[in-house]
């Protein structure tokens, strides 16, 4: 049977719908219906209901949609979302583009988002500031990610420390920098990222404990004088 350009815009319409429909699993096939068959129309309402979209599962299936689709087209539509008023818009955009890798994303991924209000628009900003950061900014990058040390949560400090050290070796001068503070969660946090760094497959938790320890006991000033470096 031939599909005319009218069955296959009524196909569209309805997929359009599903992401709109009020069951969580109707939202989540039609996302991987418009995934396993991606068209331009299609993109302008996944970013749509990325904003908006309540289910972590079904984000994650909306993020995996965009990325079956041409950059092209996607990057500028997820531009456009870093600029919105919602938290939400922000941050699935920042997560999309951790996926789709592009590094002409970067200089999009501004200090503002970096240090932004909502923790989890910033979790997505440090992520996605490691994945694109060109060669050579890491530096720079790094400058303003310590400026966010001992923020939050122990679920937006793991975040921080987590990206602090994909980005390597270059964190150690900077960390040390930030050691020097008297502020005892900064010291700590200082601490437990570079304990991470030493050991990627440490806990998390249990470096900021042993850390607080540390600072506790009057301990190290500076990251890294509890293993020897000078």
């Amino acid at each position: 049977m031939t599909v005319t350009g009218q069955d296959q815009d009524s196909h569209e319409a309805r997929l359009l719908g599903g992401l709109a429909d009020g069951r969580a699993s109707v939202r989540l096939r039609a996302a991987l219906a418009i995934g396993s068959a991606p068209r331009p129309g299609f993109v302008g309402a996944l970013v749509e209901r990325c904003a908006v979209e309540p289910e972590f599962s079904v984000r994650d299936m909306l993020t995996w949609a965009l990325t079956r689709h041409p950059v092209s087209l996607t990057l500028p539509a997820l531009l456009r979302e870093l600029g919105s008023q919602g938290a939400q818009a922000r941050s699935q955009a920042l997560h999309t583009l951790s996926k789709t890798r592009d590094a002409r994303a970067y200089p999009a991924i501004t200090r503002a988002l970096l240090t932004d209000a909502d923790d989890e628009v910033a979790r997505s900003a440090w992520r996605a500031a490691v994945v694109l950061v060109p060669e050579g900014e890491e530096p720079a990058l790094v400058a303003v990610l310590v400026t966010q040390l001992g923020r939050g949560p122990l679920e937006t400090r793991r975040s921080l420390s987590r990206a602090l050290v994909g980005l390597g070796e270059v964190i150690v001068p900077a960390l040390r920098a930030a050691a020097e503070v008297a502020d005892p969660e900064v010291r700590a946090h200082v601490l437990a990222t570079e304990r991470l760094l030493r050991d990627p497959d440490s806990g998390f938790e249990g470096a900021v404990e042993e850390a607080k320890r540390v600072v506790a006991l009057g301990g190290p000033g500076r990251a890294g004088r509890d293993d020897g470096r000078c």
